[in-house]
């Protein structure tokens, strides 16, 4: 009898027992083949005290410096495999805050679910961190469903040549010219969302409207004149909108999860951004002026192009219309979390300072007489102060708390010590933001005037777009945007705070805001 006649009999049988015994196993043979719930449970246990001691042990060598053995600071031991995971999800600022501490200056240690973590407070160390970018020292490691919903050849990703040439055809995109324009884009929109906001009822949290806003300006900013769909735009939004929520999810990419709908939504933002570069590029090789990022961008390389084939050689690998859509979503996706946050910190440290906020009206009545009359950028050169205070804004509460790198083989942080292989390495850009400066944890704009200079002395502790190959590209753009809705702000809107037991608190989402921002807004002057 073979094998299929003993299965196609057992099954006709309809009966388990028969297969078992047609296979020669009784019911107190089977029992001896299976293990008993007790020694499961007693492998079990003794499979975790070994890892236990097994992963403590790493960490306690990982730990030591090389000339006196002494370990690093840090909490003394972890909960094994989950590490500090519980508590940084249960108060992510608490957490952080006391990991700063442990050693500030300088570098302590951690475990986040079982990988060995160092937290950098020292600026200087911090600036070194920035500086590497390979797949032989550093490379960034964003949240843990960034490849999923970005995609795995996001520009955040990228390290190398590919990468310096992509980064050196930016230049075109933050000109004068093009920032020049972009403020006029910047201005009719907060206009027009002040608008909408005094026509809803208040008080109003502030946050998501202001969330709105940004997502708005950008894709206006961006590739307004090519979402010239009603329909398309708002679909746009939406899978936009699905993106961003996906960093809010929980790791796990399955048909229905918020990191599926991020992906999704992805796909439909690249898509809709491929069409827009193709138009852009026969707009741009018709000689139409630039209304648009995207449009100073395709501009930028259709000329790489002709260059390159003035040289005999391939045009750049970003020509193409995807790829083009790809790092425009990218722009998009950079400009929306960071930007929010410091947006909302805007108006609530306004609203906390109102000697601050005085003067910035006073400065901005004094350069707009007509203050119906749109900002340009000959008049946001003009602002001293008022760029004081958004410079202020960004260091006091830097949106990107913290950029993680993974090392991708033993790197060397200090003379006293390397971090192994696989080890997360996270520059705190709150830490140095908090060093060099005259009482640093006073929110304090005159800091960064002609007579104190204190932007100038230390410049290289103001890490807040980054150091480096990855260092924001967009940053004049970003100041640029906090600086007319300032000044728009100080003019149009009158508005206090509406406090509560969590409003001193602040919120990791993943960028900082605090605890909450409810206001009452009213038409200043005029209105």
């Amino acid at each position: 009898m073979n094998a299929t006649t003993i299965f196609d009999d057992a099954l006709f049988a309809g009966n388990v027992s028969t297969l078992l015994g047609r296979l020669g196993y009784t019911s107190s043979t089977l029992s001896d083949c299976i293990p008993s719930s007790s020694a499961l449970i007693a492998a079990a246990g003794t499979f975790a005290l070994g890892y236990t001691i097994w992963e403590q042990a790493k960490f306690r060598w990982f730990r030591r410096t090389k000339k006196t053995g002494e370990p690093l600071p840090g909490p003394a031991r972890v909960t094994p495999l989950l590490g500090g995971i519980v508590e940084m999800v249960k108060d992510p600022y608490a957490f952080w805050e006391r990991q700063r501490l442990y050693s500030f200056p300088g570098m302590s240690w951690n475990s986040i679910c079982g990988i060995f973590t160092i937290f950098v407070t020292d600026a200087a160390l911090s600036r070194y961190v920035f500086s590497h970018n390979s797949d032989d020292s550093l490379l960034l490691c964003l949240h843990p469903n960034a490849e999923w919903i970005l995609g795995k050849t996001n520009i955040a990703f990228m390290s190398g040549p590919q990468h310096k040439a992509l980064r050196k055809s930016f230049l075109a995109l933050f000109t004068r010219k093009a920032l020049g324009l972009y403020v006029l884009k910047q201005d009719a929109i907060i206009r027009q969302n002040f608008e909408d906001w005094m026509s809803m009822p208040g008080p109003l949290e502030v946050r998501p409207l202001i969330r709105d806003l940004n997502a708005f300006t950008s894709q206006m900013v961006f590739v307004g004149p090519y979402l010239d769909d009603p329909q398309e735009r708002d679909q746009f939004s939406a899978a936009y909108r699905a993106m961003t929520d996906g960093f809010l999810t929980f790791p796990l990419l399955l048909p229905g999860t918020g990191v599926w709908k991020g992906r999704q939504g992805r796909k439909f933002v690249v898509k809709v951004l491929t069409k827009a570069a193709a138009r852009s590029k026969v707009r741009m090789a018709a000689g139409k002026e630039p209304e648009c990022l995207l449009d100073f961008w395709t501009k930028q390389i259709l000329s790489d192009m002709k260059d390159a084939a003035d040289a005999g050689a391939e045009p750049p690998f970003y020509h193409e219309d995807r790829k083009i859509a790809e790092t425009v979503m990218d722009f998009l996706f950079a400009s929306q979390d960071a930007s929010t946050a410091s947006l909302v910190w805007t108006i609530t440290l306004m609203a906390e300072h109102p000697d601050i906020l005085a003067r910035v009206r006073e400065e901005q009545e004094r350069l707009r007489p007509d203050l119906d009359t749109p900002v340009t950028g000959d008049v946001l050169n003009e602002m001293t102060f008022t760029r004081q205070v958004v410079k202020e804004i960004l260091r006091y509460r830097p949106p990107a708390p913290m950029v993680p790198q993974r090392a991708q083989a033993p790197f060397k942080l200090t003379e006293n010590y390397t971090a192994p292989k696989g080890t997360l390495i996270i520059p705190s850009l709150v830490s140095a933001c908090l060093q060099g400066y005259a009482d640093p944890e006073k929110f304090d704009p005159d800091r960064f005037s002609p007579e104190r200079q204190e932007d100038i002395k230390f410049a290289p502790n103001f890490l807040v777009f980054g150091h480096g190959p990855h260092y924001c590209v967009g940053k004049e753009y970003a100041i640029n945007h906090l600086t007319v809705f300032l000044a728009l702000l100080s003019t149009s809107l009158d508005f206090n705070r509406i406090r509560s037991k969590i409003s001193d608190e602040i919120k990791y989402l993943p960028t900082l805001y605090p605890g909450d921002s409810v206001f009452n807004l009213r038409w200043r002057g005029k209105k």
